[in-house]
This record gives C-alpha cells, sequence and structure tokens, in this order.
C-alpha cells in the first residue's frame, strides 16, 4: 500500500518520512527528479534500473520488442542463457529471466525496444480508522443517478487488484442472488489458483464500485453502504498476493486477459488501484504500454494516483509524485479528497496523501481529476491480512445499526487512498457508459473533467492525529486537476470530444520564454475553445495566472522563477512560492482539518 505500511522504495527512499511545512507553500529544489531527469538524457534500450544490478545476478526482466514476440523473439532470449516466464498475450514483449551479463547483448538486436526490470507494485490504499459515516456517495452526487434508474447494468469493470471475495454485498439484489463476479482468474501463482481476496484490499475496491449494501439494508439501518454501480459486472483478475504485492508483468497479463474478454463480458472499464515508482518516460515503461493498448482497444482504463502528497524527502511538496501507471497521459488518473464526514462537498479538502503531478520524465499534468478517497468504508473478510493488521479498521455496528451493538462488523472496514478514490470514477464511468454505451474512453474522459466541480476550497491546513504533524495543500492544478468528481453532472452533459484514442490525453506543462509554467497540449483537454478550453476544464480556481499567447498559465513569473528539473535542467524551482509574491490570494478560502486519516 502506498502510506504508512508501504515498504521502502531503493528510487524515493523511505516513503512517508515527513517533514511538515510551515508557512506558505513553496516548492525547492528536487535532487532525486535531477537524477531521474538526467539519467534520462539520450535515450536508452536499458532501464537505468537495471543497469546498476551486478552483471552476475540473474534477473526478471521484460523485454519489449517491436512487435508482440512470437517463438522466433523467444529465441533471441533463449540463446542467451534466459528462460520464458510468462507470455503477454499480444503486449509487445514478454516476461523472462536471464543472466545481467547478457542484457547488454540482447539490447543490442535491433528489434529489441527496450529492456525493464519486473517490477514489484502494490496497491495504493493506507490503513486508517475513523468513526463517522463518509458520505461518499452524496459529496459526487450519485444518489442523483440511482433515482433516474441508473445502477451500471450491462458494463462490464475488471478489477484488477488482490482478488474479490464472495460477499452478500456483491450479489446485486437485481441478479436474483446471482453475484456480480461474472469471472475470476489468478496471475499471482499461488499454489491452489484461487482468485479470492487473501489481502482484503480488491474486496474493498469492489465494494465501492458495486456494493449492494444488502448487509446494511432495513429498517434497523440508518445508512445504507453502497456502490456506485451496484449492478456492475466485476471481472476479477487477481495480481496482489496475500501482502498485496505484484509484479510489472502480472499486471499487464491481466490486462491482456481483459482486452481478450472484452466482447465476452462487455468489458468496459479497467479499475488499477495500484501502482509503482516512475523510473522511465511512459513511452517506454511498460506497464503505462499496456495502459495504452487497453485504452485503443475502447477500455476506459482508471488509476489511482498514488499516496505520495505528504513526502517532503526532496524539499517538493509532494510535487512529482504520480506513481506509474497514472502517469500516462492517456489513463485518467485520480486524486483522494477528504469529505470531512459530511453530506456537504463545499467543505471537502485535497487529502494531504494524495500524489501531485507533473509526472516525472514527461511532466504530464496530473492527476486528472478527485473523488472521495478519505476513510472510506466498503467490503471486507474478517481474516485478510489487512483486517489482521489493522482490527481497529473494523466499524462498530452502532455506526450504522439503530439497535445495533459496538461489536466490530464482519462486512464493513475503512480504508483511505487513492485506491478508493478510483473505483469512485469507474463507478460513475459505468453509469455514464449505461446511459450512453457509444461513449469512447477519451469522450468519457474529456466529460468527466469538464462536468468536474471546481468550486473547491483553495488552501487547507492538515493536522495528522496519529503524528501531529501538520500540511499545508492548495486545490491547485496539479494537485486536483480539472476538479472533484460530479456524476449527477457528467451524467446530464451531452458534449462530445472526438472520439479518437488519443484526442484527450492530459496536457504537459512547461516553462515559456516569460519564465511562467504553462499548460502545452495537442488534445481537446488543452484546446482554447470554448466547449472543451482550459478555463472550462480547469477553471479561474485552479489555474493560477491568465492566457498569455494562447497558453494558460499555471504558475506566473512572479511565482515560479528560474530553470527547473521538471522543466529544464536546474532546480525544480527556485526559492519563490506557488501563490505569488504576496502569498496567498486574498480571496482564497482556507480550512484547518484536524482528524485526516
Amino acid at each position: 500500500m502506498w502510506g504508512r505500511a508501504f515498504t521502502q522504495s531503493a528510487m524515493w527512499g523511505t516513503v512517508l518520512r515527513h517533514n511538515a511545512m510551515t508557512g506558505t507553500a513553496i516548492l525547492t529544489t528536487c535532487a532525486l527528479i535531477l537524477s531521474a531527469g538526467l539519467a534520462f538524457a539520450g535515450q536508452q534500450k536499458i532501464s537505468n534500473d537495471l543497469e546498476v544490478k551486478q552483471s552476475s545476478d540473474q534477473v526478471n526482466v521484460i523485454v519489449q520488442f517491436a512487435q508482440a514476440p512470437t517463438a522466433r523473439y523467444h529465441q533471441k532470449v533463449l540463446q542467451r542463457g534466459g528462460s520464458l516466464r510468462r507470455q503477454l498475450g499480444n503486449f509487445r514483449g514478454a516476461a523472462y529471466a536471464m543472466p545481467r551479463s547478457a542484457v547488454a547483448d540482447l539490447a543490442a538486436d535491433p528489434e529489441v525496444v527496450y529492456i525493464s526490470p519486473d517490477r514489484p507494485l502494490r496497491s495504493s490504499g493506507t490503513s486508517t480508522r475513523a468513526a463517522a459515516l463518509d458520505y461518499h456517495n452524496e459529496t459526487m452526487n450519485a444518489p442523483a443517478a440511482w433515482a433516474g434508474g441508473l445502477d451500471g447494468t450491462g458494463i462490464g469493470v475488471a478489477v484488477i487488484d488482490s482478488g474479490v471475495a464472495d460477499l452478500a454485498d456483491l450479489h446485486a439484489r437485481s441478479k436474483n442472488g446471482n453475484s456480480n463476479v461474472v469471472y475470476s482468474n489468478d496471475f499471482t501463482g499461488s499454489p491452489n489458483g484461487s482468485a479470492s481476496d487473501q489481502y482484503g484490499h480488491g474486496t474493498h475496491v469492489a465494494g465501492i464500485l458495486a456494493g449492494s449494501g444488502t448487509d446494511s439494508r432495513g429498517w434497523k439501518y440508518k445508512y445504507t453502504f453502497q456502490g456506485v454501480a451496484q449492478n456492475a459486472n466485476i471481472i476479477n483478475l487477481r495480481v496482489l498476493d496475500g501482502n498485496g504485492a505484484g509484479t510489472d508483468s502480472e499486471v499487464i497479463a491481466a490486462i491482456q486477459t481483459a482486452i481478450q474478454l472484452q466482447g465476452t463480458y462487455n468489458i468496459r472499464i479497467i479499475n488499477l488501484s495500484l501502482g509503482r515508482p516512475v523510473y522511465e518516460s511512459y513511452k517506454l515503461d511498460p506497464l503505462c504500454q499496456a495502459v495504452e493498448q487497453a485504452w485503443k482497444n475502447g477500455i476506459v482504463v482508471i488509476v489511482a494516483a498514488g499516496n505520495y502528497g505528504r513526502d517532503d524527502d526532496a524539499g517538493n511538496n509532494g510535487y512529482g509524485t504520480i506513481t506509474a501507471p497514472g502517469n500516462d497521459p492517456y489513463a485518467i488518473t485520480v486524486g483522494a479528497m477528504n469529505t470531512m464526514g459530511t453530506a456537504d462537498r463545499t467543505d471537502d479538502v485535497i487529502a494531504s496523501y494524495s500524489s501531485k503531478g507533473p509526472t516525472l520524465f514527461d511532466h504530464v499534468i496530473k492527476p486528472d481529476l478527485v473523488a472521495p478517497g478519505n476513510l472510506i468504508i466498503s467490503l471486507y473478510t474478517p481474516g485478510e491480512t489487512l483486517s489482521q493488521q489493522n482490527p481497529g479498521n473494523e466499524i462498530p455496528t452502532s455506526l450504522y445499526q439503530t439497535s445495533g451493538s459496538s461489536a466490530s462488523s464482519g462486512t464493513y472496514f475503512i480504508l483511505s487512498g487513492t485506491s478508493m478514490a478510483a473505483p469512485m470514477v469507474s463507478g460513475a464511468t459505468a453509469l455514464m457508459l449505461q446511459r450512453n454505451p457509444s461513449l469512447t474512453p477519451d469522450q468519457v474522459k474529456a466529460r468527466l473533467m469538464k462536468t468536474a466541480f471546481k468550486n473547491l476550497i483553495q488552501a487547507s491546513v492538515v493536522t495528522d492525529p496519529v503524528t501531529g504533524q501538520t500540511f499545508y495543500e492548495q486545490a491547485d492544478v496539479f494537485t486536483v486537476g480539472a476538479g472533484y468528481l460530479d456524476v449527477q453532472a457528467a451524467l446530464s452533459n451531452s458534449d462530445l470530444a472526438p472520439a479518437m484514442a488519443g484526442s484527450a490525453l492530459s496536457p504537459t506543462a512547461t516553462i515559456n520564454s516569460q519564465g511562467n509554467v504553462v499548460m502545452v497540449s495537442d488534445s481537446v483537454l488543452g484546446s482554447n475553445s470554448v466547449l472543451w478550453g482550459s478555463s472550462v476544464l480547469w477553471g479561474s480556481s485552479v489555474l493560477w495566472g491568465s492566457n498569455v499567447s494562447g497558453q494558460s498559465v499555471l504558475w506566473g513569473s512572479s511565482s515560479l522563477v528560474g530553470n527547473s528539473v521538471l522543466w529544464g535542467s536546474n532546480a525544480l524551482v527556485s526559492d519563490s512560492v506557488l501563490w505569488g509574491s504576496g502569498g496567498a490570494s486574498g480571496d482564497a478560502a482556507n480550512v484547518s482539518v484536524a482528524g485526516e486519516q
């Protein structure tokens, strides 16, 4: 999990060993991003993290070729002492084990595009506890869709995660007792081949997406915990083991399976509440390339942004921490909001742990939008790893039963993270596709971003109740993207972006000749048209600055000065303040938040 429980990464350093910021948010030099950016200069065919391995090591790698590999391509690895570990369908590559000493020779082959380790990844949820309802459905206006008869019927969603447990809440009332889970497959190599959840993360995600609320319905219940699209079909593709860990090749294999089963189960959506650090451009990253392949096959891919927003180890206040494959410009990348325990979204603020853009190497503006992700109550099965590690997350039945006891619920559990925000968007997408099945992935993405709620609290101060650390957050474009998911607004909108794949690529950021950080894009998301213009997609509360020669200024020269590793050659930024020379703008609303997570 990204968060307190996430293991140490060599690239990122100790995760979440944060330094609380004081005063107004400031971006400073990021040496880590500098080293990554310089290492990528002069594109190479062997990833940097594979280069550092000793020549005597046996390594598990993903080799990308110019086309989907046949036996002839496999032979290139076998003749160098390697072995085939996993074929990856129509993906232009496969997973192998081979001597590290033979990698350079293989890379010299003109039909080899790129070689990288078969990297580990984890879920994007954090373990937290609370004693209040989260009201996430109300804050994003999901009940309005249900009142209109929408429930995700007929839409298949591939949940690529730790598996899904068979629970009553995943047997939709309209399915006559049959399960929402219509297909299951295990990619972890578990001894019994079971795709059932042993970790507890995938079940929680599935409940947010399609839980029926069966175990919290009736006269004695004061609240029903139901998913956004209760009748959607779940294609359960297990890639994370009982400890929440998996690899690139397992996820790629699952994505390939979703593409192959697309026609059988009407798979229109893939939910990826997982990720890992970014090691190279998305153009070379095998995980990102697999996501793009699904997108180009007509599947909306929704990805958690990651939970590195509190990471100030490099002095960057969590900027530049979007994880892969959320760094890909095709995907819909989702950050997490804190509902503040109320049904009123006007008091909601960004969750301080939610990863921020722009992305490493490519400077893609991410996340694309945000959704509820803090202290989310959803499904679990007692005995799964997460429940054993975090018994305090089991909510008391008295929380939702008018005649309940203080005993822990055996059905509902609390988790926080961008993992929880992603299925909110997946559920909303299922409702959109149920209403209009002809929508393409790009049309879904553009509509979600255009209709996102933009009147967000511009600045907030968050105090962690466990550590006492304080975090200063702001609703800029690299933190909240186009705004807050609004299900009702997305369903009410009829605007159509171009249908072709790639028409709604997330824009990038760069520094122009005046020293302003500006948005650059050839897609509808960055155009200056009335329909899809930046002022419509992002709104004045998110863009600090104005239009200069047709470019949307993210930060003006008075607030962001000097060269940058994210944009150029040296420091991330100089010692200047994001909000301008005068600090936060005078009309910026501020809120102090205690008790996040």
